[in-house]
């Protein structure tokens, strides 16, 4: 009689190991082979002369996966030493070559340094680049991968090999988590028997505890999730859940190898969240725990993530430093028990103290990230990956332009911050950066916020704000414009209009604007009312050219809504976002050629290019002339006008730009570019009914200047080309008229073929004594 119960059971195991065998060897398949899309960067290019400290390089080789070892020699390494970084690069021309950055002024040759004089201090530039034996200019290295996009919308994980993952970080989760993971076959039956023991004498309310890393990766991968459940249904459903969780262990470890479980596991386990988005693996732990690729992590930063895998949110290193720092050291204690480290060297870690990067999520560039993925799902619907092919998403982002306007955003911030306390004010202001390269369009590095982890709204895309002075080079643009079309000689930029108050009456309203801080200068330039942001002045000219011309131009941009038609709309009194302002001001620079803005270089699937034409192409906005006019007028901006504290500050290469205040200090913007980078920068509160109260040459030109100063160290100076049809004449600066020697403000002035101006100066006659 025995015989038949025990068939049973053999034919219910043979059943259901077979069922499991087959859930086991589809789900384990897919998890072995899935191969997550991933997002790159532009490739890393190192240039003489360029702001990077070696820290930063050292960061940045992080970024792309490098690892430090005490002597560089293969792909993929780097040391540091003295004064200098090693590296030997993967990338094809240049792989398996030692690229030297010296962050000190190499010797003159045949004249050492005297012995007794110290040695230099390394300074925070690339003083010097040798590939090999020879000196570059510059050195391209990887394109860093920015973030994986996983099966969630808000994911973070990064798949590895586990042959990368070193040593001691498998040591460390091994030790804490299933110290006896290479002996059980998937399960351990005296864990079993403790949480047993523990659920039936009411211990427990569940049955859990005690898993091995085989069961934790079955719960977590392989067996539906059954969160949201009552305590109720829970501890009905507890037998029968923990029976399934062992049963397919089991099989698993029939059907994989102890070391594709263990990677498998080290891949997908929970580490918690970090902003909005849910951490899942060592590597992105690693990664936004301590900014660094996870075969650099120190033995106390492995012991970090190891211990955070037991309760990510309780154990938490941002939230809970002092019980994280507790829990790593019984990590710690537990590799010594194992015979991975010694007591000593567990003693001597476990003193070390809890270092974290706080801001290691924004230096994944999240809110340009999410721009792209936007885009993505716009442009590439159902692009997903398969078991055997990978999508690779190649963007326009420059990774080291990303992280200096991220410094130069939060830096910028303090400073506003300490204005606003000084002044009684409230609450903290918010910031959005975007720059691009206006001959190509392409988003270089896009800063949404003060923080990423606090907000996820991306005030650069979608932040709709007037862009009061800022709107100013279009309405002269289209003064310059409407004067071509009707063959006048009599609107150039040393034509005089008059900047005293004025009242404009419209639609039956009764309209009197006020200058900043209510400074009038009377009769001035075209030149010298856009130089000081002069909106009396600004008005006139646009009355001049009409305000229906200003708003058509505006439209041909295709950015945004179109302002309305009434005299306001000299002063940008509509609604914008920096997205839109950035593409329009690409007409600058590219002599009246729009360049829509664009993120996303290339997108491969299964190694094919499958990146779709583009459907925004440049198109012709204004004359080239007409355009490199206003273009020369901003100029002024910088050289002598609101702008002008970007000299003072130390940015001194050639570039043009407009500061933008609102009237009522709502908002503060400063737009500037030279011919290869164009950045906007908006300052202002998220709350439209409070205003900032600083204009944008307070606010946000010190952000535009810090991040143009580091960005563009090392480039030559690049000036803006005159194209046909300009000619340059010297001027006196104050009346428009040709300057005589005896003028004592000259300024050497650009027009149109056939505008120049004929009459004299007539005010300054004597020769000075």
């Amino acid at each position: 009689m025995a015989a038949v119960p025990v068939a049973a059971l053999l034919v219910a195991a043979v059943y259901y190991y077979v069922a499991f065998a087959r859930l086991i060897d589809a789900r384990l398949h897919g998890e072995r082979d899935r191969v997550l899309p991933r997002v790159f960067a532009r490739p890393l290019e190192l240039r003489q002369g360029e702001a990077l400290s070696g820290q930063q390089l050292v960061d940045r080789l992080n970024d792309l996966g490098y690892t430090e070892v005490p002597r560089a020699e293969k792909k993929g390494e780097f040391d540091v030493e003295a004064g200098g970084v090693t590296v030997v690069p993967r990338t094809t021309a240049i792989a398996g070559r030692q690229v030297h950055v010296l962050f000190v002024k190499p010797s003159p040759p045949g004249r050492p340094a005297p012995a007794r004089r110290p040695p230099p201090k390394p300074s925070d530039r690339v003083e010097q680049l040798v590939v090999g034996d020879a000196p570059k200019d510059r050195v391209a290295l990887d394109a860093p991968v920015l973030t994986a996009i996983g099966g969630g919308e808000r994911e973070k994980r990064r798949q590895i090999a586990l042959s990368a993952i070193p040593p001691r970080m498998s040591q460390a989760v091994l030790a804490i988590e299933d110290k006896r993971f290479y002996e059980h076959p998937g399960v351990d039956p005296i864990g079993i028997a403790g949480a047993f023991l523990s659920y039936v004498t009411g211990r427990r309310s569940q049955l859990a505890g005690a898993s091995t890393i085989t069961q934790q990766l079955v719960r977590n991968v392989f067996l539906p999730n059954y969160e949201g459940m009552t305590l109720q249904e829970a501890r009905a459903r507890a037998w029968r859940r923990k029976m399934l969780e062992i049963g397919v262990s089991l099989v698993l470890t029939s059907r994989a190898t102890k070391s594709e479980i263990l990677e498998m596991y080290l891949n997908d386990v929970p580490l918690g969240q970090r902003g909005s988005f849910a951490i899942y693996g060592v590597a992105e732990g690693a990664r936004l725990f301590f900014g660094k690729d996870v075969s650099n992590v120190s033995l106390a930063e492995a012991a970090t993530i190891a211990g955070v895998i037991q309760s990510p949110s309780a154990l938490s290193p941002f939230t809970n430093a002092a019980r994280c720092r507790d829990r790593r050291n019984v990590v710690l204690h537990a590799m010594a028990d194992a015979g991975y480290i010694t007591d000593e060297l567990a003693e001597q870690t476990s003193k070390e103290p809890l270092t974290i990067v706080q801001r290691a999520l924004e230096a994944e560039a999240p809110y340009f990230v999410d721009y792209v993925g936007q885009t993505l799902t716009e442009d590439y619907p159902g692009l997903t990956t398969t078991t055997d092919e990978a999508v690779d998403v190649h963007t326009t982002l420059d990774l080291h332009l990303q992280r200096i306007a991220q410094d130069a955003v939060r830096g910028g911030l303090l400073k506003v911050d300490d204005l606003l306390a000084r002044r009684k004010r409230k609450g903290k202001a918010e910031a959005a950066l975007i720059a691009a390269d206006p001959r190509t369009g392409e988003i270089l590095a896009m800063v949404g916020g003060r923080s990423y982890n606090q907000s996820q709204y991306n005030r650069a895309v979608v932040a709709r704000r007037q862009p009061g002075s800022v709107f100013k080079p279009f309405v002269y643009l289209t003064a310059f414009e409407v004067a071509a079309d009707k063959g006048r000689t009599d609107v150039t930029p040393a034509s005089i209009v008059d900047d005293t108050p004025t009242t404009w009456e419209f639609d039956n309203q009764v309209w009197t604007p006020e200058n900043y801080e209510q400074e009038y200068d009377g009769p001035v330039t075209y030149r010298h009312a856009l130089a000081h942001s002069r909106n009396i002045a600004a008005v006139k000219v646009a009355e001049q050219a009409g305000y229906d011309r200003i708003a058509a131009l505006w439209k041909r941009l295709g950015v945004g809504n179109p302002p309305k038609a009434y005299p306001s709309i000299a002063l940008g009194v509509f609604e914008a976002t920096p997205f839109e302002i950035a593409t329009a001001y690409t007409i600058f620079p590219n002599l009246g050629m729009l360049r829509p803005l664009r993120s996303i270089e290339q997108v491969t699937r299964g190694g094919v290019d499958v990146t779709k034409p583009r459907t925004a192409n440049a198109k012709v906005i204004a004359r080239p002339e007409t355009t490199y006019l206003v273009t020369n007028m901003m100029r002024s901006v910088l050289d002598e006008g609101t702008g002008a504290p970007a000299r003072a500050l130390g940015f001194t290469l050639d570039a043009a730009g407009k500061t933008g205040t609102t009237n009522d200090l709502r908002d503060a913007w400063f737009v500037g570019f030279t011919p290869e980078l164009l950045t906007v920068v908006w300052v202002g509160f998220d709350d439209f009914s409070q205003p900032v109260g600083l204009s944008g040459g307070q606010a946000a030109l010190p952000i535009w200047t810090e991040f143009m100063k580091r960005a563009l160290a090392g480039h030559e100076n690049r000036s803006f080309p005159a194209p046909d049809g300009i000619t340059f004449l010297d001027i006196d600066k104050d009346n428009g008229k040709l300057a005589t020697p005896y003028c004592p403000r000259v300024f050497h002035e650009s027009f149109l073929e056939g505008t120049e101006p004929i009459a004299t100066c007539d005010v300054h006659r004597l020769e000075p004594k």
